[in-house]
C-alpha cells in the first residue's frame, strides 16, 4: 500500500510523513523528489530546458510508479510518499501505473489556510547546505500557491482532506494514520494490468448530429482517448468495441460495426505496441448523448470535438489514426495503416 501525502508546496508533507512512519508499522519513506534530481543529472540540458518542472517529464511520472513497485518488493511494508501533485493528469498517470500493478493508494491532502501557509513558508528556517531550506525554495513555494488554489476542486473531491492549519506534524500524522486504518482516501482508479506483449485494441468512433467525434478522458492514464479497449482472448474485435462502449458509456450498440482503419502500432519500449482498430459506431442522438454514463473509476469526462479540436487533445499517433478513420468514413472504404500512415 502507498500513503500519498499531497498538499501545497511548503505545507509540511515531509515532516508529517516522518511522523507517520512511527504510526504505520513497517512503513518506509519514499520521496519521488530523488527521482527528479536524478533525471536532472541524466537528461540532456536541451530536454530539461523544454519543461518548467521535472513533473512535466513523462519519464519522471513513469519512474515514480516503477520505483514504488520495486521498493515495495524490497521492503514489503507500506510506502509513505510526501509529494505535491497539482495536475490531475499527472496524478492519473502515476496512480494509474500503481493501480495496474494492483498497488492500493490512500490519497491524503494536507490542507492549510493560505494566510497561515504563507507565514509558515516565509519563516521556514534556512539550513546551511540544505537546498530545500533556501530562500529560493521559499519564493518558489509562494509562487505556486495559485496553482494549488486552482487544483483544490479536484483534490478535495479525490483525497481525504486534513486541515492542518492548527495541527502540529505529529497531530496531522495521527489523523492521517487513523484515516488510513479506516480505509479513507482510497482511489478507485480502474486496475488495468499492463500488457506483457503486443495487444489488439478496438476503438469506436461515435458522432453527434454536428458530425463531431466523441472522445473520453480516462482516469488511469493521461490524455484523451476513443471509447474502446483491449480485445480479450478469443473475442472478435468488433464485439470487443461494442462491449467496451457498453461498459464505459452505458450505450448498447448493434454488432454490425463498420471497420474504418487497422493500424499497426510499432513497439516503443517500454510499450509493446500491437494492432489498433477503429470502428464506426454511428450517430448518437441528443437523447443518446444525455444518457451517457461514465464509470468514475475509469472515465473522468467526455466531449464531442471536431477533427481540428482533436489535434490538440490526442497524441500524435492517435490523431493520425482518427484522421484516416474520418477519411475512410467519407470514402466508404477502410484503410490499412502502419504507424499511422496508409500502406499502399
Amino acid at each position: 500500500m502507498i500513503v500519498w501525502l499531497n498538499g501545497a508546496f511548503g505545507a509540511g508533507k515531509t515532516s508529517t510523513a516522518c511522523e507517520l512512519l512511527d504510526l504505520i508499522p513497517g512503513s518506509t519513506l519514499y520521496d519521488p523528489e530523488l527521482i527528479g534530481r536524478g533525471l536532472r543529472r541524466l537528461l540532456p540540458e536541451k530536454r530539461l530546458g523544454e519543461v518548467d518542472d521535472y513533473q512535466d517529464l513523462p519519464s519522471w511520472r513513469r519512474l515514480v510508479a516503477d520505483a514504488a513497485a520495486a521498493l515495495l518488493m524490497e521492503v514489503g511494508g507500506p510506502l509513505v510518499v510526501p509529494m505535491t501533485l497539482l495536475r490531475q493528469e499527472y496524478r492519473d498517470g502515476i496512480f494509474g501505473g500503481l493501480a495496474s500493478r494492483g498497488i492500493p493508494v490512500r490519497h491524503v491532502l494536507l490542507d492549510v489556510e493560505e494566510t497561515i501557509l504563507r507565514e509558515r513558508i516565509k519563516h521556514r528556517e534556512e539550513v546551511p547546505g540544505d537546498p530545500d531550506a533556501s530562500a529560493a525554495v521559499r519564493h518558489w513555494c509562494l509562487d505556486h500557491l495559485a496553482a494549488y488554489r486552482t487544483a483544490l476542486p479536484w483534490l478535495t473531491g479525490d483525497a481525504y482532506v486534513i486541515d492542518t492549519s492548527a495541527l502540529t506534524p505529529r497531530e496531522a500524522a495521527e489523523r492521517a494514520a487513523a484515516a488510513v486504518r479506516e480505509g479513507a482516501g482510497a482511489c478507485g482508479i480502474v486496475q488495468t494490468p499492463e500488457p506483457t506483449g503486443e495487444t489488439v485494441a478496438a476503438g469506436v468512433l461515435l458522432f453527434d448530429e454536428q458530425e463531431r467525434v466523441l472522445l473520453v478522458d480516462p482516469t488511469y492514464k493521461p490524455g484523451w482517448e476513443f471509447p474502446g479497449g483491449v480485445v480479450e482472448r478469443g473475442e472478435p474485435p468488433a464485439r470487443a468495441g461494442v462491449r467496451e462502449v457498453a461498459e464505459e458509456l452505458g450505450l448498447q450498440l448493434g454488432q454490425g460495426l463498420r471497420l474504418l482503419v487497422v493500424d499497426w502500432e510499432p513497439p516503443r519500449p517500454p510499450a509493446f505496441g500491437g494492432v489498433r482498430m477503429l470502428f464506426d459506431g454511428g450517430l448518437l442522438s441528443a437523447a443518446d448523448g444525455g444518457r451517457l454514463l461514465l464509470p468514475a473509476a475509469e472515465l473522468r469526462d467526455f466531449r464531442f470535438v471536431t477533427e481540428d479540436e482533436a489535434a490538440s487533445l490526442l497524441p500524435k499517433e492517435r490523431y493520425a489514426r482518427l484522421h484516416w478513420a474520418l477519411r475512410a468514413r467519407e470514402r466508404g472504404r477502410a484503410f490499412n495503416l502502419e504507424a499511422g500512415e496508409p500502406v499502399e
